[in-house]
């Protein structure tokens, strides 16, 4: 079971519609997801901008790609769902918000060993960071 991380804390996953890898994904169909690996062709994702949810796999806590990735969606205008999936870790919440996904899925181990309160600690992910501190100090 997975268990989906917002800026509101765990809850389950909501979304209908699955998820496929790219090479099977049926575009502009409105509904299905897209399961991404971390070594997608970043010149690829200007096609993907139709989907409804894009799903980036995180197969170990210090494999940072799906991180640029996620800010090269957002850059190129992706406005839907972004999940981030895998081996993501509650310290890495704050840089997954920051990258542009919407939330993160987790498996249960992963959840009973860095319970909600953990990934809590770090949902106010826009007031911690380097520019907010350096505006404050400049005020």
């Amino acid at each position: 079971m997975s268990v989906i991380v917002t800026d509101t804390g765990f809850s389950c996953d909501d979304r209908t519609g699955g998820f496929v890898p790219l090479e099977d994904w049926p575009a502009n169909d409105g509904t299905t997801g897209l399961d991404l690996a971390p070594d997608t062709d970043p010149a690829r994702l200007a096609d993907l901008l139709a989907a409804p949810a894009i799903r980036i796999a995180f197969p170990a806590f210090s494999d940072g790609r799906g991180f640029t990735l996620a800010a090269r969606l957002r850059r190129l205008g992706y406005a839907g769902r972004l999940r981030a999936a895998g081996h993501v870790i509650a310290d890495q919440y704050a840089m997954a918000r920051r990258s542009g996904f919407d939330e993160v899925e987790i498996d249960a181990d992963l959840a009973a060993r860095q319970p909600e309160d953990q990934w809590l600690a770090r949902a106010d992910w826009r007031a911690r960071n380097y520019q907010a501190r350096l505006r404050a100090a400049a005020s």
